[in-house]
């Protein structure tokens, strides 16, 4: 899994210039706990649209929010692996 997120700030650093609006996107059991769980991780800046798959099972996350370097990003990231069936796209 730490290779995966080296590999992640490498491409983060060679792909954008730092402070930068990133965008997560994430897919988690349509579950309001854990719905709530991915978007208490981020501030009140961010920009959070949520849409649930057409069969109801799951929902997709999409947040916007400035980051200010890649190391930023990977921290969210480990920060919201903990939460059960969530996936990071």
């Amino acid at each position: 899994m730490e290779k995966d997120y080296d590999n992640l700030k490498n491409k983060l650093e060679k792909d954008f210039s730092w402070p930068s609006v990133y965008m997560f996107k994430f897919i988690v059991p349509s579950d309001n706990q854990k719905i709530a769980l991915v978007e208490k991780e981020f501030g009140d800046e961010a920009t959070i649209n949520i849409r649930q798959s057409s069969g109801g099972k799951f929902t997709s996350i999409t947040v916007k929010e400035l980051m200010l370097n890649p190391e930023e990003v990977i921290k969210r990231y480990q920060k919201l692996d903990g939460i059960e069936g969530i996936m990071s796209l």
